[in-house]
């Protein structure tokens, strides 16, 4: 089942004194998810932003094997703006980028992150996490803000709880999910289909549906054959 649920600081778990975060989720989920990744980033460069970074932990973690491509952390969360940024001067990477507050339900949230000093087209874009815990909104404008973004042969990668063709994987997502409806009527596991049609109506194809530990799943979009709606 998905992983993230209550606030990351208030989940119970140790905020060290300059405010970094830990995220038990981390340390089950980033040897996989990176195993995903690695096969489209290896020998590449260019510029990554991670949408909703939470902690900032697995943005150190794929920037320390990435050393030619620059990242770009975000999130809405000022707490965890602040893990982000303790977590990267922590690290001292020189290729990740200070942490930038954006609203993914703005389909112009790349025109948030900075004063025309942040990237230009985006190798990849990578989620975790969100979709299924935020209004519907969110999940269309971080597509839109990709297909207008990602460089011609980019990758939006979505990772976490999803249904198939209106059923859920496994029991426990279920669960969740109506735990997560019983929250706020607005979140929710999302269908794969539908997932699929939003991509589709900005101009991106499901490329991938790759399985993952706990019931999750990471689906890879990249621009449809079709057309370019980015552009």
């Amino acid at each position: 089942m998905a992983e993230y649920v209550v606030e990351f600081g208030k989940d119970g778990r140790p905020v060290e004194p300059d405010g970094r975060l830990d995220a038990a989720a981390f340390h089950r989920n980033h040897a996989p998810i990176w195993a995903v990744l690695q096969k489209f980033l290896t020998g590449k460069s260019g510029d990554v932003l991670e949408a909703g970074s939470g902690t900032g932990q697995h943005v150190v973690h794929f920037a320390r094997d990435t050393p030619d491509i620059t990242w770009w952390p975000s999130d809405y969360n000022e707490a965890h703006l602040k893990s982000i940024a303790a977590w990267l001067t922590h690290s001292g990477l020189p290729n990740i980028r200070p942490p930038m507050r954006i609203d993914l339900s703005d389909p112009a949230w790349c025109h948030q992150m900075h004063d025309g000093s942040g990237p230009g087209e985006l190798l990849a874009v990578f989620c975790a996490n969100v979709i299924h815990i935020a209004p519907w909104r969110v999940a269309e404008g971080l597509f839109a803000g990709a297909a207008h973004y990602l460089q011609p042969d980019g990758r939006l990668f979505l990772y976490g709880p999803f249904k198939r063709d209106g059923k859920h994987t496994a029991l426990s997502n279920a669960v969740f999910d109506t735990s997560l409806r019983n929250r706020d009527p607005e979140w929710g596991v999302r269908d794969i289909g539908d997932v699929e049609k939003l991509a589709d109506s900005v101009g991106l194809g499901l490329i991938e549906t790759v399985q993952m530990p706990a019931n999750n799943m990471i689906l890879v979009f990249g621009r449809s054959k079709k057309g370019d709606a980015g552009a």
